[in-house]
């Protein structure tokens, strides 16, 4: 006798597919007795009919590849999908170098190591995109002799 009925109410039971649906091999005879929906529940109560648990699919190497993402590893050519600027755009870039620029200008004004004409003028360079950093900021005040003196 066939136990395809028995199994197909056993996985309704269980909320499962047919084929998570375990019958213990010793106890064939009791689940062949076993017609209607209250026998098979049961059977389940008894740990006859059991349920499969599913295959879970290992994260460790999806884990692995994780860890050397962040030390920069697998970064090169070959992984990349996108230009240079849709992988880092160009606003962000020019946010990057712009505020600490201006955060500077407003430093040395405050502390009146520069004119405020001196600080619009420099406000407008840094705008117009003249410094790429910081530093050459700097470098260009030394140069022109923009700091005040005796102070």
């Amino acid at each position: 006798m066939s136990l395809k009925a028995q199994k197909r109410i056993a996985a309704e039971i269980l909320k499962c597919g047919e084929n998570r649906v375990l019958f213990d091999p010793y106890l064939i005879e009791e689940i062949k007795m076993a017609i209607t929906r209250d026998d098979i529940r049961n059977l389940i109560k008894e740990g006859i009919i059991q349920k499969k648990y599913k295959k879970g699919i290992s994260k460790y190497r999806k884990n692995l590849h994780h860890e050397r993402k962040k030390k920069g590893r697998a970064s090169g050519l070959g992984k990349r999908k996108g230009t240079k600027h849709s992988r880092s755009p160009k606003k962000e870039g020019w946010m990057k170098r712009i505020r600490p620029q201006r955060r500077e200008l407003k430093k040395l004004r405050d502390r009146k190591l520069i004119t405020t004409t001196t600080y619009r003028k420099l406000y407008k360079n840094a705008k117009g995109g003249m410094f790429n950093s910081v530093a050459q900021m700097h470098r260009y005040i030394k140069e022109k002799e923009l700091i005040r003196r005796g102070r």
